[in-house]
């Protein structure tokens, strides 16, 4: 059955790990916007937050049409969820406003839910795979633009352009090093090490979450397990039930005789004392 819900109201039960990372995600976006708007930047850190915006907008767009392929009902999805898709384009200014609507609706969804907890716990890996998305471009995003701010005006720093800051962010959370571009001032070394250290802990993570998708179970088998073992449950009861239901007749049955027989007896034995 197609859920017919306004897209403001829509899974009001319980928001997804999916569904909250977006909303991050769009708060992120607009915090991005608001300072690209009326902040006073240079060229290259516009560029850069124009480059992450641009990225983020990308996420939108596979999110928006990986739902859109997943709905039975496409012109339906189309006519709930057009400020997805208007949200998600990009080098708009005017239109990444419309991200607002988005936080509002999964803040809405949360408020209304009586626990939003629960569906995240349930959902393990989803909600590991929507933690990882928001913590990396979070790193690169906050990574790239404090070592181009701290490098720009550091006499002999190599990391003066948006492609450069985002390149050694990326490499550094990697832990690659390839040393083409790294930081020359204190402060760009303090930045590094928390990105090292942050990069390690986050390729961690990603190596305990492909392991649980090969090795643990699957929500849905481990589902399918349990519904299979009630159902055997379920059948053996059923089963006996109709055994104890068998005996039952069985023994009215043989009380029946029984009282058929006594009474016949009773009436030979007056019919010879007659």
């Amino acid at each position: 059955m197609t859920d017919k819900t306004p897209w403001s109201l829509r899974s009001v039960g319980n928001p997804s790990p999916i569904e909250i990372a977006m909303m991050l995600l769009s708060l992120l976006s607009v915090i991005i916007v608001l300072v690209m708007t009326f902040g006073r930047l240079d060229k290259e850190t516009y560029r850069l937050l124009f480059f992450i915006d641009t990225t983020i907008c990308m996420i939108f767009m596979v999110n928006f049409f990986a739902g859109l392929f997943r709905a039975r009902d496409k012109l339906f999805y189309l006519r709930h969820h057009w400020i997805d898709f208007i949200a998600s384009i990009p080098a708009i200014e005017a239109l990444r406003i419309a991200r607002v609507f988005q936080i509002l609706r999964v803040i809405r969804l949360i408020r209304m839910s009586r626990s939003f907890l629960i569906p995240l716990i349930k959902q393990r890996k989803q909600a590991t795979l929507a933690s990882l998305l928001v913590a990396m471009v979070t790193i690169l995003t906050f990574a790239s633009i404090i070592i181009l701010i701290i490098e720009s005006g550091t006499e002999g720093a190599n990391i003066q352009t948006a492609e450069q800051a985002i390149w050694w962010a990326l490499v550094t959370i990697s832990t690659v090093g390839y040393g083409d571009f790294y930081p020359v001032s204190t402060a760009g070394h303090i930045v590094g090490g928390i990105v090292i250290v942050s990069g390690v802990s986050f390729f961690g993570v990603i190596s305990g979450y492909m392991a649980s998708v090969f090795v643990a179970p699957d929500e849905s088998e481990r589902q399918e397990r349990q519904d299979a073992h009630k159902a055997e449950i379920k059948s053996e009861l059923e089963l006996a039930l109709a055994r104890m239901e068998e005996n039952q007749r069985q023994m009215e049955l043989n009380q029946a005789q029984m009282l058929t027989k006594i009474a016949e007896l009773k009436q030979a034995l007056e019919d010879k004392k007659g």
